[in-house]
């Protein structure tokens, strides 16, 4: 198995760093949509962070990967038939991160009739899909804009609801699908579908840099790595382990975070300002706030937090304006600047 760039080793790309750590620390965020410019490190980001995380506990012989420690209502109907008052055997297992291609079938994704089972025991049983093996962890769709509409449609049956219903060939089959989506894409392939856009958590936008002294930088990292993948992920070994404390603290400490009367004004004046359509953007920002307290130390969320996060948070949200011809960002900041000026 390759050896992944170490996150650490990524040079710039903070937001896109910082969006996909939010993430990382809480996965109601919604996901994180990583759009721009060929070879400036989306992959690489994502399969940084998933080889970062720690392992997580599973119930050991459960198909979907199951947390032995979560309410009866959110297991799979096969652990919940194993009861309440008998202890699951578990065991720890790397964070599932999937990566759903784009020429995948629907019976790949979703699951379906198990042909094995059916042709060599005569018996109907159920294949999990992607969908399945992506539970509690990332579903990475790379060219997410070049996805095709039937798998557009499942995805957002799942990503609403957290469960995957499958009912095909005689078979009814419910089980537990939380997970990250993670999207990558360059904009100038396609645009995303606007149900699936809204759908996303946080939006970064990634540009290549501009400056001598980063390209450079970025070259002659990747350049070391891919001479000796091994050597340089022990050199940054240590700075990765404090990145993955960081994670592991902030989702601790994640519960404590208070969010004020005030705050939630700020953010909903802000999505007011803005125009944004229905409360998923208020929602965001607070979620994304209070993670990124967690991983600041902070014990609440605070305008900083707010006018930090309302570009990834907003940005994907608004209704294109014929009379305003700058970007989306430069609207989000132009207003940021009206309402909280620092």
């Amino acid at each position: 198995m390759p050896v992944p760039f170490p996150f650490s080793a990524i040079v710039g790309q903070e937001e896109m760093k910082l969006a996909l750590l939010i993430g990382a620390v809480d996965s109601r965020i919604g996901g994180v949509l990583v759009f721009g410019d060929r070879g400036t490190g989306k992959s690489t980001a994502i399969r940084a962070l998933a080889a970062l995380l720690p392992k997580m506990k599973v119930v050991a012989d459960c198909r979907y990967g199951c947390d032995p420690d979560a309410a009866q209502d959110v297991l799979c109907a096969e652990c919940r038939a194993h009861g309440s008052d008998t202890a699951f055997k578990t065991k720890q297992v790397p964070v599932p991160v999937v990566d759903l291609p784009l020429g995948a079938t629907e019976d790949r994704v979703i699951g379906a009739l198990d042909l094995e089972m059916a042709l060599t025991r005569g018996e109907k049983a159920f294949e999990p899909g992607l969908l399945a093996r992506a539970h509690r962890g990332f579903l990475y769709i790379d060219e997410v804009n070049l996805l095709e509409d039937h798998l557009v449609d499942a995805l957002l049956d799942v990503a609403a609801s957290g469960e995957n219903l499958v009912e095909r060939e005689g078979l009814s089959v419910r089980h537990p699908a939380r997970f990250v989506l993670i999207g990558s894409g360059n904009p100038e392939e396609g645009e995303l579908r606007p149900q699936l856009l809204d759908r996303f958590g946080l939006s970064v936008e990634v540009r290549t840099p501009q400056d001598l002294a980063t390209r450079v930088q970025v070259v002659r990292l990747r350049d070391e790595y891919e001479r000796d993948p091994n050597a340089f992920a022990e050199k940054w070994k240590r700075k990765d382990a404090k990145v993955r404390k960081r994670i592991t603290d902030a989702q601790a400490m994640l519960p404590e975070i208070e969010v004020s009367e005030a705050a939630l004004e700020q953010a909903a004046r802000l999505c007011m300002a803005l125009g944004t359509d229905g409360l998923r953007g208020e929602l965001t920002l607070i979620r994304a706030g209070r993670a990124l307290a967690a991983l600041e130390g902070d014990k609440s969320v605070g305008i900083t937090h707010l006018r930090r996060l309302a570009p990834p948070a907003l940005r994907h949200r608004l209704r294109r304006d014929p009379l305003d011809e700058s970007g989306s960002t430069a609207r989000v900041d132009r207003v940021v600047q009206e309402l909280f000026p620092a």
